[in-house]
């Protein structure tokens, strides 16, 4: 049996999609924010790889086929954005704002923590690039001299996290307005916040597909400056 998953070139592919299925199956079930989908698609990969035996690299020869997706995928996201280009034109310098202070406000977060916890600077840099989408931060990570493995991990821990407390956030700060929802998703949770954003209506999602593009080229800008500071 572990032969045969070990030469399964789409084994990594396979076990990701049903792993996700279940978690998708789970939330439609249960409706609770815990039930993330991939957060149990995480959990059930670790899970069946630990339990066969099967190292990273042989699941990566199938997953890897999944990641190539992420860039077009990406770039897809601008489809909402280009339809709600009135909405995005009559308030520009509010989007451009909120873009500015969510970008900010995450580099910040990460220099006091990182200098409460006594972090060293290798450890600082790996964690700059935590709001923004994989595709940038593993570049950002790489350029600093962070780690790349763990930077990649916080990312998507960030992104889940994001998914999952976003209504209950919104619901707490009383924030009503459409904009402003998807503004924070974006820039603070990249692609998986905005696909909390597009559930919540489509200038959610637009807007927090905007938030994703723009928050990652000036996190590009601020953590070359913020890497200074520790």
């Amino acid at each position: 049996m572990t032969n045969f998953i070990e030469n399964s070139v789409f084994l990594g592919a396979v076990l990701s999609l049903v792993a996700y299925e279940a978690g998708m199956l789970l939330k439609r079930k249960f409706k609770l924010a815990i039930f993330n989908p991939l957060l149990i698609a995480i959990l059930c990969v670790m899970g069946v790889l630990s339990l066969l035996g099967v190292d990273y690299d042989t699941y990566n020869e199938g997953g890897k086929y999944i990641s190539y997706l992420l860039t077009p995928a990406t770039v897809c996201l601008a489809v909402p954005l280009y339809r709600q280009m009135n909405l995005l034109k009559k308030n520009i310098k509010a989007v451009v704002l909120g873009i500015v202070s969510g970008v900010l406000a995450s580099l910040v977060s990460v220099l006091v923590l990182a200098w409460l916890f006594g972090l060293s600077h290798e450890e600082y840099v790996t964690l700059l690039p935590k709001s923004i989408t994989t595709a940038i931060g593993m570049g950002v990570s790489e350029e600093l001299g962070g780690i790349v493995t763990i930077t990649v991990a916080v990312i998507i821990i960030t992104g889940v996290l994001g998914n999952m407390i976003a209504e209950a956030v919104c619901r707490i700060a009383r924030i009503n307005e459409p904009i402003a929802k998807g503004l924070a998703l974006g820039t603070s949770a990249h692609a998986i916040g905005t696909a909390k954003a597009m559930e919540m209506g489509e200038v959610e999602g637009a807007m927090s597909s905007l938030a994703i593009a723009v928050a990652g080229l000036l996190t590009v800008v601020g953590a070359s400056v913020f890497v200074q500071f520790l």
